[in-house]
């Protein structure tokens, strides 16, 4: 059944997502409520595939749908946000602007990831609309430099490298 829903987004069929709906009503709020975990949500094919409106149709369906994470542990938002999709980084932190402060399994967060991939235009509406998750991303960013920091005991003799 989400394979259906997953096949619906990617060929744009709004008539197979209602075909899907109506076979099992509940199935997008089985995505929301993590039922299917790890698994790839109709929301990030959308999003993946740049198809806006059909991502707005979901959310208008199903709007915690912003909230499931792929197995990377992955929104919606930080797909939009790496491939520069901004007309969907608009939506989807229109729907959830919480999802900014969300990071990935390798500790980035949507800005993060837009600015990484040189993403200007998706980062510019990320910063817009949630500048917390710039705050964020600046102290993750300070406690890493401060992480690294190498302290010099008194003693020169027993120099060695201690993290803060």
């Amino acid at each position: 059944m989400e394979h259906e829903l997953c096949e619906a987004a990617i060929k744009l069929h709004t008539d197979s997502l209602d075909a899907t709906i109506q076979k099992d009503p509940l199935i997008l709020h089985k995505f929301a409520d993590g039922c299917f975990n790890g698994a790839t949500s109709p929301l990030h094919v959308a999003t993946s595939n740049n198809q806006t409106h059909f991502a707005e149709e979901l959310l208008h369906r199903q709007p915690e749908l912003t909230e499931v994470l792929d197995s990377q542990l992955r929104s919606a938002l930080h797909l939009a946000s790496a491939k520069g999709h901004d007309e969907i980084v608009k939506v989807l932190v229109k729907a959830n602007s919480e999802m900014c402060l969300v990071r990935d399994r390798e500790g980035k967060n949507p800005l993060h990831v837009a600015a990484v991939k040189g993403k200007i235009n998706a980062l510019k509406e990320l910063v817009r609309a949630c500048l917390e998750a710039a705050r964020d991303m600046v102290l993750f960013e300070l406690e890493f430099v401060k992480f690294c920091m190498w302290k010099a005991p008194k003693d020169e003799n027993q120099r060695r490298y201690e993290f803060a």
